[in-house]
């Protein structure tokens, strides 16, 4: 059977997929997702996006972001970037919940345009997501409330930053609220550091490296279920590196016990760790090291 796409590509498609009046304000809108009527079909559908959303709900039901179904009856939050593609399954029943859906033109020339890329969770996955308390809630509840109040009367000079700022605010919240979550998961994130450590070992461990090359930061994330943002921030919170620095440091120090070998030639070591170019290795190894492979050589 063919997947059915539905393309959402503006606050005013937002508001006619949920049966609601037409929206006080062009790119952004906030909406009770309990009180709301979507006109989603009976089959599975994927649905596609032209915005940014923080959607908090409670509900009775499933969502699947990639392929992992998300249970979200503990009430959470997820986010989403412009194109990313999601499947609603027909059945959900939203007990409650709230959606905020703005387009990226609305941060046009502001600080939240530089600055949104590095709020890493808008790309994790949706068993990813932020699980927040009640107290936590009515934070981000005060913010959304004044980015209703400024869209929803006469607007002036200051009405965009105004909302961009308490936008921003919600999100610089939500970073501190992943970050204690990070904490109080703490036995399950050192796990995950400990799988990621034990897979790379045993993937530099390899005779095939050359047939293999490089391996990328999504081949560790797929192997661990989780997404490439996720992961690294897990790696960077609990080991002070990203995954492309753990991936970068496990060549370094594959790279200088072979260097030891004076059988081998320097490209023909590059090749055995995975470079497609000598010359990449011998770039990268400077960066690290602040010698050439040729030089380590030399001085051991």
């Amino acid at each position: 059977m063919t997947p059915k796409y539905i393309d959402i590509k503006s606050i005013s498609d937002v508001h006619r997929f949920y049966n609601c009046d037409k929206p006080k304000h062009p790119l952004i809108t906030v909406l009770d997702l309990a009180l709301v009527k979507p006109d989603r079909p009976d089959e599975n559908t994927f649905y596609r996006t032209d915005f940014y959303s923080i959607v908090c709900k409670r509900f009775e039901g499933a969502i699947k972001y990639g392929r992992s179904y998300y249970d979200f009856e503990e009430g959470s939050l997820m986010f989403t970037l412009p194109g990313q593609v999601i499947l609603s399954e027909p059945g959900i029943k939203v007990n409650e919940g709230w959606g905020i859906f703005f387009h990226q033109d609305l941060l046009s020339g502001t600080d939240l345009e530089r600055k949104i890329n590095n709020y890493s969770f808008f790309q994790y996955g949706t068993n990813e997501a932020l699980h927040i308390s009640d107290d936590e809630k009515n934070i981000l509840g005060d913010a959304i409330e004044k980015i209703k109040r400024e869209y929803s009367q006469n607007t002036d000079k200051h009405t965009k930053n105004l909302i961009v700022d308490n936008l921003q605010l919600i999100l610089n919240y939500c970073n501190r609220f992943y970050d204690r979550q990070f904490l109080t998961r703490e036995k399950v994130n050192n796990d995950i550091v400990q799988r990621f450590e034990k897979i790379l070992i045993d993937y530099y461990s390899a005779d095939d490296l050359f047939d293999k090359g490089i391996p990328t930061t999504k081949y560790f994330a797929a192997q661990l279920n989780l997404s490439s943002n996720y992961l690294s921030d897990i790696l960077t919170k609990f080991t002070g590196k990203t995954t492309q620095e753990h991936i970068h440091l496990k060549i370094i120090e594959r790279a200088k016990v072979n260097l030891n070998n004076q059988a081998r030639s320097i490209s023909e070591i590059a090749y055995q760790l995975g470079f497609e170019h000598p010359s990449h290795f011998t770039k990268l190894f400077k960066n690290k090291t602040g010698i050439s492979p040729r030089e380590y050589r030399t001085l051991h």
